[in-house]
């Protein structure tokens, strides 16, 4: 059975950050070997949403009555470079001309290929499966789209949450520019919890300056880290039963931002070769090869390095610090005693949010467990996305 833990767990990862040194190459993931994933020779040439190829994919059973479909358009990385991300795309076979969209950022903990979404639809091991697939057929029996972008990106780069954001914008851009989808004017909303949670909670941020042409009826997100350096100060060095995570985060940054987070400088043996073993693992794999350790098991030292250039890194991936507010309504929630994420910092976002005016409904769901707050926060999230996408004026809890 797949387990599935949040993104949230990257307490330790400045342990390892080297101060100064930038001489080792980051651990990137053995490429998908499907040339379809590729980025084409003239990336450079094409704008953010431009679709690059397409692709028509095999039903499945789990999505009885739909199409599926592969998209790969091109995006931009963190640096502002040109990169070819894709997006599977589930869409009602009789489907009427621009009936709603909703782009789901689904959590993904993983540094291999064969974590992304794209891929995990259609694999036959048990620990890679989305068992909650089936129920996207809620929406798609009311006639909607769904569209599930790989956001971690052609590098795999878990953590970068800005990234996510990015590619959630252009994957909306591209489906409404594939004829055959029949959405080029549908309304659209965004929707994810805990690492699904981020990219949502970046796309909404940065839609007004990264993707003014879009026109989002509403975001909603659950269980978001707003701030990965209160996260990490959270956790401190203590060891934890998903450390893995926290160490694979690293690995998702530092192959992010090669010259701006290197990692390898600082581990010791034992962290060295419990990176060389996650390079391409996923969640279940992950959590097996840090389990019950920490951060000291793994550096060279206990001394937390202060480099400025890799705090940065983390700060430019916590939506709490990110000035730019959402131009669309939000539907917020979270567990107020929620062990995984600085429940201080989504407070504040949201009110930032709300004194710069944005739309907030914002809802708490009391259980301490992280997942299974997302489970029960989903029927209002899906009721108050329905509400959106049919017009009526959002409500606001600021």
């Amino acid at each position: 059975m797949r387990i599935r833990v949040p993104i949230a767990v990257i307490g330790a990862l400045l342990v390892a950050v080297a101060t100064g040194s930038a001489a080792a190459q980051p651990l990137l993931a053995t490429p998908d070997p499907d040339p379809f994933y590729a980025a084409p020779a003239d990336i450079a040439a094409h704008r953010p949403g431009d679709v690059l190829a397409t692709r028509a994919m095999p039903a499945l059973p789990s999505f009885p009555d739909s199409d599926i479909t592969l998209i790969k358009f091109r995006s931009t990385d963190s640096t502002g470079h040109p990169i070819a991300a894709t997006t599977t795309v589930i869409s009602p076979r009789r489907r009427v001309a621009d009936a709603p969209v909703l782009s789901l950022q689904q959590i993904v903990n993983g540094l291999g290929a064969q974590c992304a979404v794209s891929r995990e639809l259609y694999t036959s091991d048990p620990n890679l499966m989305i068992r909650e697939a089936p129920g996207w057929n809620l929406v798609l029996q009311r006639g909607w789209t769904v569209a599930l972008p790989d956001h971690l990106g052609p590098r795999i780069a878990y953590g970068a949450a800005k990234l996510g954001g990015q590619i959630t914008l252009d994957g909306l851009r591209a489906i409404q520019r594939v004829p055959e989808l029949r959405v080029e004017h549908s309304p659209l909303v965004m929707a994810g919890y805990s690492g699904g949670g981020m990219a949502t909670a970046w796309a909404a941020a940065l839609a007004p300056s990264y993707a003014p042409d879009l026109r989002i009826a509403g975001a909603a997100m659950g269980g978001v880290p707003m701030n990965l350096a209160s996260m990490m100060e959270g956790l401190g060095m203590n060891r934890h039963p998903a450390f893995g995570l926290a160490l694979a985060a690293g690995l998702g940054l530092e192959r992010e931002y090669p010259d701006r987070f290197p990692l390898p400088d600082q581990l010791n043996d034992r962290g060295l070769a419990m990176r060389d073993k996650l390079v391409n693992s996923c969640t279940n794999d992950i959590l097996s090869a840090g389990a019950g350790q920490g951060a000291l098991d793994v550096a060279k030292t206990t001394i937390m390095s202060d480099d400025p250039q890799a705090r940065a890194v983390v700060d430019e991936n916590s939506v709490e610090l990110y000035p730019g507010v959402p131009n669309m309504p939000v539907f917020e929630w979270h567990s107020p005693i929620d062990g995984l994420i600085p429940i201080n910092a989504v407070v504040s976002t949201v009110h930032r949010y709300c004194a710069a005016g944005t739309k907030v409904w914002s809802e708490q769901v009391p259980v301490p467990d992280h997942l299974t707050a997302a489970v029960l926060g989903l029927p209002a999230a899906y009721a108050w996305m329905d509400a959106r996408l049919r017009g009526e004026p959002a409500p606001t809890s600021c």
